[in-house]
């Protein structure tokens, strides 16, 4: 049976005095990076939207790839650039806003379906696991999605069902992909509501088409988008990049494993997946009050079609492998986990400690296996290595004609992202591959200048499979970049500035003439241990 449906006075109490406390800590724990310029995706595509849309009033984007994304988060965005500078500083504090408020969500949903202990331990937990802890400050459209559809969730939940469909309809509104949550729950409506009242095929029917209320907004969006553009879900090359080039049998199957692994396993989660698989082998806990409950298995439900949506869809569509499209269901493995260890283990307060220090850890260090930056805080390993390049090409190469590889390209040429403050001429490439700067060396007399960094992020962890190497080439763009030291030899140029963390590293060489020997040559060269 579904709890009865929470007083919404009540519930909006709780909001305001839970939301300061969540967003006063989170805000203290995010302080070193609130200055950050920023980031990858930030920098190629959700800043510059956001920024399209102040300047020339637009919600179709004019300066960077049209993505077809819906334009909430760019609104967002935009009002506090707006109103605020436009400092990256202000785009932080406004996404923290936005994390406080799913934390909010994640505390209220958990406290709803099991005990206060539990709520608090999920909401903690979430907080520090890493992919949500970096995602946080990050101005990524998935943020608000997730923000938005956890309160869904929550409304959906508690049975508040209007309210509910709006709080998802703000989610599609701020990413398309945020409609397969309400999707998950019609087919929860349809196939497994008990209890609900009118239970017959006209009444799941009609039960369904209300949780799909959400994607009215979306039609509304893409039929604008469609007549303002001539296209219903971005351009060409971004609907080649994640749609039509990911429908292949073979990538579904090795993207379902990633994408399962992503949710269960990636950042520590393993080890609070396996903690909940090995209390369920123990009796539940009787004390004064009684057996301890569980989460109601209707709600449980719920929670898994939403998991097993997520990682169904985005093993079908979006070209990279990004663990922010699981950003809203990583909060329901931890309550359910939670939930779990409370109702099974009798001092349960200990391993629910002991996993939030794992997440901690996972923060900082890096794991035995491959992972994107953004994964955890490394990425302002990335940023900050990118700052001081930006600096230094300032400083010393003013006037010359950068070579270098997105995002460092725009990096260099939109001084409202953090970098520089006055835009420096580029020559884009695609990375710094072996065959891409054999092809550069034909391009010599068009740059002064090669600015490079590692653009795939290479562990050295000890969990390596030459398969899964390779279906990640094939199917993710995964490649290896030359090595700094021998990329600079291969151009010909020499090196003015080397800096790196961790395996990030950024390298500016200056071009020389060329002294005539083969490539060959080059590529056999001892390289220098000093880089």
């Amino acid at each position: 049976m579904l709890k009865p449906k929470t007083p919404a006075r009540h519930t909006q109490l709780s909001v305001l005095r839970i939301f300061p406390v969540i967003f006063f800590a989170i805000l203290l724990l995010h302080a070193p990076l609130l200055h950050l310029p920023f980031f990858w995706d930030e920098a190629g595509y959700y800043v510059p939207a956001a920024h399209d849309l102040a300047q020339y009033h637009t919600v179709i984007v004019k300066t960077t790839m049209d993505t077809g994304h819906p334009p909430l988060s760019a609104a967002y965005l935009a009002l506090w650039f707006t109103l605020a500078g436009w400092k990256p500083v202000v785009a932080r504090i406004a996404m923290l806003l936005l994390a406080a408020f799913a934390l909010t969500n994640v505390f209220l949903l958990a406290r709803h379906v099991s005990k206060l202990g539990v709520a608090v331990a999920a909401t903690v937990a979430t907080a520090v696991y890493p992919i949500f802890f970096a995602q946080s400050s990050l101005a990524h459209a998935d943020l608000a999605a997730a923000a938005f559809t956890l309160w869904g969730v929550r409304l959906g939940v508690e049975r508040r069902m209007g309210w509910s469909q709006f709080a998802f309809s703000l989610a599609v509104l701020s990413k398309e992909t945020a409609i397969i949550t309400p999707a998950a729950l019609a087919l929860w409506e349809m196939f497994f509501a008990k209890d609900a009242g009118d239970n017959s095929m006209p009444g799941r029917l009609r039960r369904s088409a209300v949780r799909l209320v959400p994607a009215l907004p979306f039609v509304a969006w893409l039929i604008f988008h469609y007549h303002a553009t001539g296209h219903l879900f971005g351009d060409a090359e971004f609907i080649r990049y994640n749609v039509t080039q990911t429908l292949s049998p073979l990538r579904f199957v090795f993207a379902l494993a990633l994408r399962t692994w992503n949710l269960f396993g990636i950042m520590n989660m393993l080890a609070l997946t396996a903690a909940m698989v090995v209390a369920m082998f123990f009796p539940p806990v009787t004390d004064d009050s009684g057996e301890r409950p569980r989460i109601a298995v209707p709600v449980q439900t719920q929670f898994a079609l939403i998991m097993l949506v997520h990682i169904v869809t985005f093993s079908i569509v979006g070209g990279a492998e990004l663990t922010r499209y699981l950003l809203p269901a990583y909060p329901l493995v931890i309550i359910i986990a939670m939930s779990t260890l409370h109702r099974r283990i009798l001092r349960w307060e200990w391993p629910a400690a002991i996993m939030v220090i794992f997440f901690v850890l996972a923060l900082f260090f890096d794991p035995p296996y491959k992972f994107a930056p953004e994964d955890n805080l490394t990425y302002k390993d990335f940023v900050e290595l990118h700052s001081e390049a930006a600096q230094f090409l300032e400083q010393h190469e003013r006037g010359a004609t950068v070579l270098t590889a997105w995002p460092a390209s725009d990096e260099l040429k939109r001084p409202y992202l953090g970098y520089v403050s006055s835009p420096i001429a580029t020559l884009p490439i695609d990375n710094f591959t072996l065959d891409e700067l054999l092809k550069v060396r034909r391009m010599r007399g068009q740059f002064q200048v090669a600015y490079l960094f590692s653009t795939k992020y290479e562990s050295t962890g000890w969990i390596r499979s030459k398969v899964w190497d390779k279906l990640n080439r094939r199917f993710f763009d995964d490649h290896q970049d030359l090595p700094p030291d021998l990329a600079a030899q291969l151009l010909g140029g020499q090196v003015v500035f080397h800096a790196e963390r961790k395996h990030e590293w950024v390298e500016i060489i200056e071009m020389q003439p060329r002294d005539g020997r083969p490539v060959e040559s080059l590529l056999h060269e001892p390289r220098d241990a000093g880089h």
